[in-house]
């Protein structure tokens, strides 16, 4: 899409204060300082700590392999054949456009022009231009964000180059999507590690092999460049692959600080972010294009790269180049203006290039200029009948096939171990590493013979489980509410929504004050026999954030570039509160209660927390897609599988709509020999 005004950009800081007059909710300070205390901890990482060359070279081999995971590139996928075809040439003022399409994958196409001099009888170097989102549209119909930046790779071709500029999965001749979470509710993007930035890096990677298969191209000297999300696929395939041997990404990255805790987040679509599984900042993608010349460009008031964030980003990547002795290949420009794509910005870029490829340092005194119209450069008459870009989404990154029932006790342990360890690995990294929470009592009342308990339960301890970074976790504080009606010899833990959450507000205050509660729903709860806990999890109650829907959105979305997600937190906070509660009422059974996708985070953190005795859950998702949201769970589980690994220790009970979700589960049991009523479906 076209970029909006600066105006824009202006409105959406005020409205993504987490304190706003109007969208103020309770926990709307305290996450803001959650954020802040977590950006800081994995400000820089992992190279803050990197202290020599030869510490650098044997940990790059590894981070350049999470790299490939965090797109979804790993297992690397089969290159199979482009199929490359020209559809026309068009031809002006020296340079040729040829019109390309090839398949990055059997059915992914590609859109292109290929740009080069029309009087040529040498191998040329080659410039892979990734296009920035520039929407245009003629007669109804996409022509491509190619067809934007046409002046770019009529420039190169002037020049000496040949220029491939390819359409991005989002804005070229077939459309695809970039805002799947963003503002299409597509959270299960992040189940199955998908991000479409993956898909621009693989797009890139195939149209390296293209142009290093052409007669008329250098294969040992070919760059990249590219601004805004061109900038960020810039940076991703220089780090990503060692065939580009310059680069020039332009208003493409910044840090940490500024995506999460300034709010930059909110600007931009999903195809700028990794599946950030090992918790890193963006300064990696430089070190890991070091020692290959690299500039970085920039204007002094680029609202969603902001100055002072793309400077703390030069300054992470000097480190790395200044090891290698290689600091005259790394540049730094900045020029004035905001997001745009100026003359200013051109330039620099192509003295870069004209550089590092060419080997001279011209002096450019022609302007980068478009020479066609834009329908002219369209490349299909009519979209392939079997093309899956509209659709890539449920194919790139490969997700696990339905387990198999375990033939044997010892099978199903070394099944077992290993989706712990995944999970543990892969979607829950930014868990501290032990359960060590601390329950206050902050008041105490009845209400006739109930007794009525409020502990505030600090999750502060521990350090992160991953074995990149080691750091102090911040404070979360979240309510568990105890009401206890007497004798009983189990105790009852549910998870409160914002709904219940209210009733129980209701029952404090009125306990505090020696007073009756007035409604019907907070009368039903307190005649409740027995022993209650509820525990508000992180964003329900006095730490819910603000329910503006885009808010809310982009709140989420900051979780997830933490290596988080707000559901894989909340499993956290539920094993918390089991610790808790068999602390607090020792020597009795614990039985959890909960519903829907709260459910299926109490089956979660059974896993890892086997102290409850019983699961009672209702609605019970069986796949993920419908929720809760993990990191890449879905490349090796799913929900069948969870409740399976719940079971061995705990009693599982769910009604009739989430038979489906037990079933695996029931199987594994009946194979096994686990009691009769391990897993039981209430009708």
């Amino acid at each position: 899409m076209s970029r909006p005004p600066l105006a824009f950009f202006a409105a959406l800081a005020l409205l993504t204060s987490f304190v706003s007059a109007v969208h103020a909710e309770p926990g709307d300070a305290a996450l803001g300082e959650y954020f802040q205390a977590e950006t800081t901890a994995l400000t820089n990482q992992p190279i803050a700590g990197v202290t020599s060359l030869e510490d650098w070279k044997s940990k790059r081999d590894g981070y350049h392999d999470l790299l490939k995971e965090m797109l979804g590139l790993e297992p690397w996928p089969e290159k199979t054949d482009l199929k490359v075809t020209t559809t026309g040439t068009l031809e002006q003022d020296g340079v040729v456009v040829e019109k390309i399409h090839f398949q990055s994958r059997p059915g992914l196409y590609v859109t292109g022009n290929l740009f080069r001099p029309a009087e040529n009888k040498e191998r040329l170097p080659a410039i892979l231009y990734v296009c920035g989102h520039g929407k245009e549209m003629v007669n109804g119909q996409s022509v491509g964000n190619k067809t934007h930046y046409q002046h770019h790779g009529a420039w190169f071709a002037r020049h000496g180059f040949v220029c491939l500029m390819i359409d991005t999965l989002q804005l070229g001749e077939i459309e695809g999507l970039h805002h799947g979470t963003h503002n299409l509710g597509m959270w299960w993007w992040i189940n199955r590690g998908y991000t479409p930035a993956g898909v621009e890096a693989w797009n890139c990677v195939r149209a390296l092999d293209l142009l290093q298969a052409r007669d008329d191209v250098d294969g040992d000297r070919i760059g990249v460049t590219g601004r805004s999300g061109g900038g960020a696929y810039s940076w991703y395939i220089a780090a990503l692959d060692d065939r580009i041997k310059a680069a020039v990404p332009v208003a493409g990255i910044t840090d940490m600080q500024n995506h999460i805790v300034d709010g930059c987040i909110n600007g931009h679509c999903d195809c700028m972010y990794w599946v950030n599984t090992p918790r890193f900042d963006f300064t990696l993608l430089p070190a890991l294009i070091a020692p290959r010349p690299l500039m970085i460009g920039n204007t002094d008031s680029d609202p969603i790269f902001p100055l002072d964030g793309v400077t703390r980003t030069f300054f992470a990547a000097r480190k790395i180049y200044n090891l290698y002795g290689a600091e005259k290949n790394l540049g730094y420009c900045i020029v004035s203006g905001g997001h745009a794509d100026t003359q200013p910005l051109r330039v620099p870029a192509f003295h870069w290039l004209c550089e590092h490829l060419k080997g001279d340092s011209p002096l450019i005194e022609d302007a980068a200029k478009p020479l066609f119209a834009k329908a002219d450069l369209k490349v299909f008459a009519e979209l392939p009948a079997d093309q899956i870009n509209t659709k890539i989404q449920e194919t790139f990154v490969p997700v696990a096939e339905p387990a198999e029932v375990p033939a044997s006790d010892e099978a199903w342990k070394a099944q077992a171990e290993d989706l712990r360890k995944k999970l543990l690995e892969k979607s829950f990294g930014a868990w501290p590493e032990i359960v060590a929470p601390i329950a206050v009592e902050t008041s105490s009342g009845k209400i006739g013979e109930t007794t009525v308990t409020s502990y505030e339960m600090d999750e502060n301890s521990a350090r992160s489980t991953s074995p990149l970074i080691s750091h102090e976790k911040s404070s979360v504080t979240l309510p568990l509410i105890l009401i206890d009606n007497g004798a009983s010899d189990t105790v009852t833990l549910r998870l409160a929504d914002e709904a219940q959450w209210k009733v129980i507000e209701e029952i404090t205050t009125a306990a505090t004050n020696g007073e009756q509660p007035k409604s019907e729903a907070a009368k039903q709860l307190l005649a409740q026999p027995g022993q209650q806990f509820f525990l508000a999890q992180r964003g329900v109650g006095p730490t819910r954030w603000s329910q503006d829907p885009k808010l809310n959105t982009h709140i989420q979305r900051r979780f997830l570039q933490l290596g988080q997600t707000v559901d894989g937190m909340r499993v956290w906070d539920v094993r918390s509160a089991i610790s808790l509660c068999d602390g607090i009422s020792p020597k009795k059974k614990l039985i959890i209660s909960a519903d829907g996708v709260d459910a299926a985070v109490a089956i979660y953190a059974s896993i890892f927390e086997p102290r409850a005795s019983r699961i009672i859950a209702t609605n019970l998702p069986a796949d993920h897609r419908q929720g809760p949201i993990f990191l890449n769970v879905r490349r090796f589980m799913n929900m069948p599988e969870a409740v399976a690994l719940a079971a061995e220790n705990t009693v599982i009970e769910v009604d009739a709509d989430s038979a489906a979700a037990v079933a695996y589960a029931q199987a594994v049991g009946k194979q096994l020999k686990w009691p009769a009523d391990q897993i039981t479906v209430k009708k």
